[in-house]
């Protein structure tokens, strides 16, 4: 049987996986099993051959078991449910093995299982937030958030509570981190996991609209003269562009938040450097695809840097990871090809 937080976590998530290999040994049992648990949902959430009064059910389920300790809710019941309906093989071996995920959870020391409760509390919230937000399934049952305080909103629940997560695991486990102010490198923390999401977001728009969801606020839309159903039509969505180019100036401030963030981690701790550098580097190479496409709403498949883009990357800031000034330009010349 494959390592749950080694190779079934790399097969469920390549890019999660460089920033946790990376990672001091003992940060990554809870990181990882964090991110499983919360993989697992989220495969339950978007399991659509299930109703999704259905998917409700079982992501309830697995919130509940998140929370407490072994003997509560059954969640062998969900595996048996949702497992056989994934195409993706590791998906379905995750749904089964979400049992002895949370046998190793209880393992953790209390502090660790704590914050990892926290945080897969939030998510779960997120994902529930979301089946219960959009209740189509396709294009004919689009529907919009409402404000960009929704959109915000959303971005914290599935990404940027993990930034608190992370902050409070490291600072547990790392003597270096000591003169850390926790709330403050938490607060940070948030918005890196929203520049992350809210790259995310506009990458995928045009697979979300076809799945029923626009993340783009309908107030915003209509400031613009649109409505999301606008959005199907690519004839319309250059008239987005003022929104789309808001969305990501918010972006590149949360990056600028999240390097701030990297930056003051001590260089000793290269490991965690690296960690955190590798997503922010990837994400602003994406947003810079992004902003450069005529027509980023339009597209047919996500817009992605290359494999060997990133590889470069990694290259790159492996040799950066020392020196402040090196990783700064390494940030520098990724957020000035974001032109907005």
């Amino acid at each position: 049987m494959t390592d749950l937080v080694g190779d079934l976590l790399r097969r469920v998530s390549r890019s999660f996986y460089l920033s946790l290999a990376v990672l001091p040994r003992p940060l990554r049992e809870p990181i990882g099993l964090a991110y499983l648990l919360a993989r697992a949902s989220d495969t339950v959430a978007d399991t659509r051959l299930l109703p999704r009064a259905e998917r409700l059910r079982h992501l309830a389920t697995l919130s509940a078991a998140y929370a407490v300790a072994p003997g509560g809710p059954d969640v062998s019941a969900v595996a048996r449910a949702c497992a056989p309906l994934q195409s993706h093989a590791a998906e379905r071996e995750l749904l089964e093995r979400v049992a002895e995920a949370l046998a190793r959870v209880e393992r953790l020391p209390a502090g660790d299982r704590a914050a990892l409760r926290a945080v897969l509390a939030t998510i779960t919230e997120g994902q529930r937030f979301d089946l219960e937000r959009f209740p189509g399934e396709d294009a004919a049952g689009l529907a919009a958030l409402d404000t960009l305080a929704d959109l915000d909103r959303y971005t914290y629940l599935v990404a940027g509570c993990v930034g608190e997560f992370w902050t409070r695991l490291h600072i547990a486990h790392r003597p270096r981190l000591g003169g850390w102010d926790g709330a403050a490198m938490s607060a940070t923390g948030v918005r890196f996991g929203k520049a992350l999401q809210l790259t995310n977001v506009l990458r995928d728009v045009p697979a979300d609209l076809r799945h029923g969801r626009c993340y783009l606020p309908a107030r915003e839309l209509a400031t613009l003269g649109l409505g999301p159903r606008d959005l199907l039509d690519p004839k319309r969505t250059p008239a987005v562009r003022p929104l789309f180019d808001r969305l990501l100036r918010d972006a590149l401030e949360h990056y600028d938040a999240a390097w701030r963030y990297t930056l003051a981690i001590p260089r000793p701790e290269w490991r965690m450097r690296l960690a955190c550098a590798w997503p922010l580097l990837i994400g602003l190479g994406t947003l810079a695809a992004i902003a450069r496409h005529p027509n980023p709403l339009a597209v047919e498949r996500p817009i992605k840097i290359s494999r060997g883009a990133v590889r470069a990357i990694l290259a790159r800031s492996s040799l950066a990871v020392w020196s402040d000034a090196a990783l700064r330009r390494e940030a520098g010349r990724l957020r000035a090809a974001v032109r907005v």
